[in-house]
C-alpha cells in the first residue's frame, strides 16, 4: 500500500477524492479511526470505510457512483402484487444489531465468492454506535417472529447512504428497500447512495453518476442542510405508504 494516504487517527482530515486510485472502486486512503466523527465527515465527502479482518481501515470513494432517487424506484407487476398481498411485515429500527449481524454473515453471490464478511465486529460497534446516536437506520422484514431480510445504513442532510443489505426469503429485501425508498421519499430525502454497481439494485432504478456530481451534490447539501434531516429519533412505519401502489 506504498501509494495509499495514511491517515492519523487524532486528526479527521480526509484527501480529496479526486486523489482515490484509479480503479473501480477508488480506495483512497488508509488508517483513521471508526468513530461517529470520522464516519459522518467521511459520508459527508462521498467516502465510506470498507475493509477485513487483519487489514487497516480502508476508507473508497468510487468513480461512477450507483445513486437512486426515491420516487423512481422501479416496481415489478410480481412486487406490486407481493406488495398488497404479502404476509411479511416491515419495521424499521428495531433490531439494528440484528440486522448488521445478519448482513455480516458470509453468503455466496452465485459466482463461488463469499461477501458480508467486510463488516468486521468494529464495524458493527461503530455502526451500532452511529444507530444509538440517530444517524444510522435499520429496516427488517418479517415473516412472522423470523427476520428474513433487511438493510442498514445511514442518514445524513436529506441523503439515505445504504450499506448492507440481507434477504433469507424471495424478494424480502426488495420489499424492504421499496418501502424504505418510499418513505424517505415521503420525507423529503432526494437520494440514496448506493456505493458501487451491482445488477440487484440496478433492477431497481439505481443508475451510475460520475463521482464528481456525486460530491457536488453532497457539498451542496451541506450547505443547505436542516439538522432535522440529519438526525432523528428512531423511524417508524407509516402503514398508509405501504398500501400504496
Amino acid at each position: 500500500m506504498a501509494d495509499i494516504i495514511w491517515l492519523e487517527p487524532s486528526q479527521i482530515a480526509f484527501p480529496s477524492v479526486d486523489l482515490a486510485l484509479k480503479d473501480p472502486n477508488g480506495l483512497l486512503a488508509a488508517g483513521g479511526a471508526l468513530t461517529s466523527q470520522w464516519l459522518l465527515s467521511a459520508y459527508q465527502l462521498g467516502i465510506f470505510p470498507w475493509f477485513e479482518d487483519g487489514q487497516p481501515i480502508l476508507w473508497w470513494s468510487p468513480d461512477p457512483r450507483l445513486v437512486l432517487r426515491p420516487n423512481e424506484v422501479r416496481v415489478s407487476k410480481s412486487m406490486r402484487k407481493l406488495i398488497r398481498k404479502t404476509a411479511f411485515e416491515v419495521t424499521f429500527d428495531t433490531v439494528f444489531e440484528d440486522v448488521i449481524n445478519a448482513c455480516s454473515q458470509p453468503r455466496n453471490t452465485g459466482a463461488g465468492d463469499l461477501s458480508g464478511t467486510w463488516i468486521t465486529s468494529d464495524m458493527k460497534q461503530a455502526y451500532c454506535a452511529l444507530h444509538r446516536e440517530g444517524f444510522a437506520h435499520s429496516v427488517e422484514v418479517w415473516d412472522g417472529t423470523r427476520l428474513v431480510g433487511g438493510l442498514y445504513g445511514v442518514a445524513l442532510n436529506g441523503v439515505f447512504f445504504g450499506e448492507s443489505m440481507f434477504t433469507r426469503a424471495s424478494n424480502a429485501s426488495k420489499l424492504g428497500f421499496i418501502t424504505l425508498c418510499r418513505h424517505l421519499h415521503h420525507w423529503g430525502f432526494d437520494l440514496i447512495d448506493c456505493q458501487v454497481e451491482t445488477e440487484h439494485l440496478q433492477s431497481l432504478g439505481a443508475y451510475n453518476v460520475p463521482r464528481a456530481e456525486f460530491c457536488q451534490t453532497l457539498a451542496m447539501k451541506t450547505r443547505s442542510a436542516d439538522p432535522m434531516m440529519s438526525q432523528s429519533s428512531r423511524w417508524h412505519v407509516d402503514t398508509h405508504l405501504l398500501t400504496t401502489t
